[in-house]
């Protein structure tokens, strides 16, 4: 297996994971990755640039590009990227987190993801192996917030859920473990941006 470089994170920081293929990456990616690191006080977001979605019926567009969009995208302070997925040629989140604490023991990791990837959680390869390893802090994104927070997986996780008035003690928090932070709507959106381009859409 292709060695990965290691995240540059440290034992006892807080740290959120923010995976996808990007494709196309926009400001609603970059407005969740902001409310999830203010709300809930993270040393650091690290943006995980996926190869390709299992879940989705067509290939993603060329990874360097990708890659270097989210980059350009991801710049600010207390945000970085990694390409960790392609390097150990993984594409399923579980097996990236098993990696993730096996390299980095001591470092509280949090997943991020929009509340329109919680709707779909349920179909995720072992995805209550992912919620029993790390906390997920869900962003409300455009769409039916309602029935994100209504899916089998939400469902199921009731009894684990964190009021948003504790949101900042989720990253310490034993698993499972999660919160639906309630934002402002950035309507941007991948699936219209590939519409927009004539591409894959759904």
């Amino acid at each position: 297996m292709t060695r990965a470089r290691p995240l540059d994170v440290r034992p006892g920081m807080t740290v959120g994971l923010f995976g996808g293929s990007f494709d196309p990456v926009h400001e609603g990616h970059l407005h969740v990755a902001r409310a999830a690191k203010r709300r809930l006080g993270l040393d650091r977001v690290v943006w995980l640039v996926s190869p390709r979605n299992p879940l989705k019926g067509w290939a993603p567009g060329e990874y360097g590009q990708r890659f270097a969009a989210v980059k350009a995208m991801a710049s600010e302070p207390g945000m970085t990227v990694s390409d960790m997925e392609r390097r150990f040629g993984l594409y399923r989140t579980a097996e990236l987190l098993d990696q993730l604490r096996q390299r980095h023991r001591g470092v509280r990791f949090t997943w991020i993801m929009g509340s329109d990837s919680l709707h779909g959680l349920h179909r995720w390869h072992r995805w209550r192996d992912i919620a029993r390893r790390v906390p997920i802090c869900v962003v409300s994104r455009p769409g039916d917030p309602v029935r994100a927070r209504l899916s089998p997986a939400a469902r199921e996780l009731a009894p684990h859920r964190l009021r948003m008035t504790e949101a900042r003690a989720l990253p310490c928090a034993r698993p499972p473990r999660w919160t639906y932070l309630t934002e402002p709507y950035n309507p941007a959106s991948s699936t219209a941006l590939r519409a927009a381009a004539g591409q894959p859409s759904a």
